[in-house]
């Protein structure tokens, strides 16, 4: 491969190739209008069953698990490989033109929030669970919350481009990121050989952030990289994402906004507890799939 040689004044190439060269831009706003239909519950969330989406679907279905009646939600799907991210609707709830999305109409006049953290975070108050109250233990869980949002761009934006998605692979660049998660997978695997969830003994926010990401990874649910990466090394890495995987919340949160995969798996719109046993896409008429 040609050494690159960076010119003075980069141009944006839009065939530069890549899974996701059709929706990356160096621009922000919206690209045309479009509406954001809005449900019957205060909650309205917008999004993919990406790792960053399943952060926000269980912990919508941990807190109506536990008993939070007022985190009934309406789910929608956006189909960020449609650019459904760059609708006018869309970009007034997030400038960034992200998903997760979420519109919290209980307040008056309703709440915009935007980035996966600051979401958990605002649920975690709304509700006053997930997140301890006890000084040393907050800041422990917060502490593990941003480590997350620090440390995934390394293993999505990074790893996982280059290794999965980028159309060259280029040595230099997986071998850079493979060390680095590595790396934060050792962080991880040290942290829980002492600790039964990542801010001690209570499950909070911190887990529902990192499990998606590092979980999922771990599984061998992304990038189709766990023999690359030896992941079963991490044993405690291993428990952690297993005894989480199991719990009834992650499962039903982990169908919401899910557009691939497993038929069973996917449930596009989410708008009732009941839509987990009657609108799967294998459930439904094949006419009514988005």
């Amino acid at each position: 491969m040609a050494e690159y040689t960076p010119p003075k004044v980069w141009v944006w190439n839009k065939e530069n190739g890549g899974q996701f060269a059709n929706i990356n831009r160096p621009i922000a706003g919206a690209t045309h209008e479009a509406p954001l239909p809005v449900g019957k519950h205060p909650l309205q969330l917008y999004s993919l069953a990406t790792p960053n989406g399943v952060k926000v679907t269980v912990m919508l279905e941990e807190l109506l698990g536990a008993g939070h009646a007022g985190a009934e939600y309406d789910a929608w799907l956006i189909n960020i490989g449609k650019g459904d991210q760059f609708g006018s609707g869309f970009v007034d709830v997030n400038p960034n033109s992200k998903i997760p999305a979420l519109m919290d109409h209980s307040t008056n006049p309703p709440t915009r929030v935007f980035e996966s953290g600051s979401i958990l975070l605002y649920l975690a108050e709304k509700f006053g669970a997930f997140l301890p109250k006890e000084h040393r233990a907050r800041t422990e869980c917060l502490s593990w919350l941003f480590w997350q949002m620090g440390s995934g761009p390394y293993l999505g934006g990074g790893f996982g481009h280059f290794y999965a998605y980028a159309p060259t692979k280029i040595e230099y660049a997986i071998d850079r990121f493979a060390m680095e998660v590595k790396r934060q997978l050792d962080v991880l695997d040290r942290h829980l050989k002492s600790n039964h969830y990542m801010a001690g003994n209570e499950y909070t926010i911190a887990d529902m952030a990192i499990w998606p990401w590092y979980g999922a990874l771990v599984a061998g649910l992304v990038y189709n990289a766990a023999e690359f990466l030896e992941v079963q090394t991490y044993t405690n890495v291993v428990r952690w994402t297993n005894e989480i995987a199991a719990r009834p919340a992650v499962k039903r949160g982990r169908k919401v906004n899910r557009s691939f995969g497993q038929l069973e798996d996917q449930l596009h719109e989410r708008h009732d507890a009941s839509d987990f046993e009657l609108r799967t896409q294998d459930k439904i008429a094949p006419a009514e799939t988005p």
